[in-house]
């Protein structure tokens, strides 16, 4: 094959599972990159290539963090991610490959995985609208993260790979919300308090946790007229509304 475009979205991405499971998130998510940079770089060498690169590489560096923010990653995925994001500059700059990295922020949608935070509100929120759940268990409310709408972030992928030139952006929304009010927004949505159907967790804390993501997306915007549209509310609400609709079909199966 000789594609015209690659974009590698390969990863062992669970930050949580990362940490019960290093050598395999390594090897997939760092080491996984180098496989196919040399694939590319023997067998389809004019191929231009994305490589999903994460937020979670700034770790604890402060906010707002953009594309010369210094990385400073709190886990195995991270620290896979920052690895393959520098062997994706290296080989661009050492074999003149097109190769663009997207440094993206938390992007959410009703595919999201079902372990994936997010997904565990909305599913969890739903199934309790509905009858299906008494509770729904979380680990740390507090944690910030800068959550944008998952279509939006890919238009942003294919945007930067039709540049005439390769480099590496940020693509978030700006904003920063805590996985509470991402809770309050999702309960509100179904008339619910919260408070009376959502438990901590310990075993869902983190070894060490990134307390805040805020994404500068300023680069994009100059460089790829690229910008958010759907606002954290829209996003909560895409995402409780799709899970509400699939579990009623299921019911009714």
């Amino acid at each position: 094959l000789q594609p015209d475009e690659i974009y590698n979205l390969a990863a062992q991405s669970d930050v949580r599972v990362s940490f019960d499971n290093p050598e395999y998130t390594g090897n997939i998510t760092g080491l996984g990159v180098t496989r196919l940079l040399e694939a590319i770089r023997r067998f389809c060498p004019s191929s231009r290539m994305y490589q999903a690169s994460t937020s979670e590489m700034f770790g604890n560096s402060p906010p707002p963090q953009n594309e010369k923010t210094p990385f400073m990653p709190r886990s195995t995925y991270a620290i896979g991610k920052v690895a393959a994001h520098y062997l994706c500059i290296d080989y661009r700059e050492a074999y003149g490959m097109w190769i663009a990295n997207g440094i993206l922020f938390n992007h959410e949608s009703p595919r999201r995985g079902e372990t994936f935070v997010t997904r565990k509100i909305t599913r969890g929120v739903a199934k309790i609208k509905l009858g299906l759940a008494d509770k729904l268990y979380l680990g740390n409310l507090e944690a910030k993260r800068d959550w944008g709408y998952a279509p939006e972030f890919v238009e942003a992928m294919w945007l930067m790979l039709q540049q005439d030139k390769p480099d590496d952006f940020v693509i978030a929304t700006g904003e920063t919300h805590t996985v509470k009010e991402f809770v309050e927004r999702a309960f509100d949505f179904v008339k619910l308090d919260w408070k009376k159907y959502v438990e901590i967790d310990r075993r869902y804390f983190r070894p060490s946790e990134v307390n805040i993501l805020l994404g500068d997306y300023s680069k994009a915007k100059r460089i790829l007229g690229w910008q958010p549209k759907v606002t954290f509310d829209e996003l909560v609400k895409i995402m409780v509304e799709a899970d509400l609709e699939k579990l009623k079909k299921q019911i009714k199966k």
